[in-house]
């Protein structure tokens, strides 16, 4: 049987991308991409990850588990905090898409430059990469540009 992941997605724009790389990187896999477009919607106008989303971002999570989903890769790194909640509420393994870009560009350098298409991403990212930067005991130089998605 082959391993299944469902990808969680915000934003429509990352569905065929990731499909993509699947296909490319990892044929062996089953995907299921789930969507709901209203989360980054809903985001963008609470300005934060409010208690909510945190509860959305889990059904999914759930939902997808109960889909048959051998693991599950969350799209929009906007939903940090929500993922690493519905993380630790599940008996498979829950990632964030941007976890080994992170873990990368740290063992880079230390000055690191973040270009975002979601300007709510921008919050959720520095944050992760200030606690893996802290975990690494190396201080970072942290500077961003956003760019509005086309």
């Amino acid at each position: 049987m082959e391993p299944c992941v469902a990808v969680i997605h915000a934003t429509r724009a990352a569905v065929t991308p990731i499909e993509e790389a699947f296909d490319r990187l990892w044929p062996e896999a089953d995907t299921i991409s789930l969507l709901d477009e209203s989360l980054s919607v809903d985001l963008e106008k609470a300005g934060e990850l409010t208690p909510a989303l945190m509860t959305r971002v889990g059904r999914l999570a759930r939902f997808a588990k109960a889909g048959g989903a051998d693991a599950i890769l969350f799209s929009c790194s906007a939903f940090g905090e929500a993922i690493e909640s519905a993380r630790s509420s599940m008996e498979i393994p829950v990632l964030k898409l941007n976890e080994a870009m992170l873990e990368e560009a740290l063992a880079a350098g230390s000055r690191i430059r973040l270009v975002a298409t979601f300007e709510p991403s921008i919050r959720s990212i520095l944050k992760e990469l200030g606690e893996m930067s802290a975990g690494r005991s190396r201080k970072s130089r942290r500077t961003f540009v956003s760019f509005p998605m086309l």
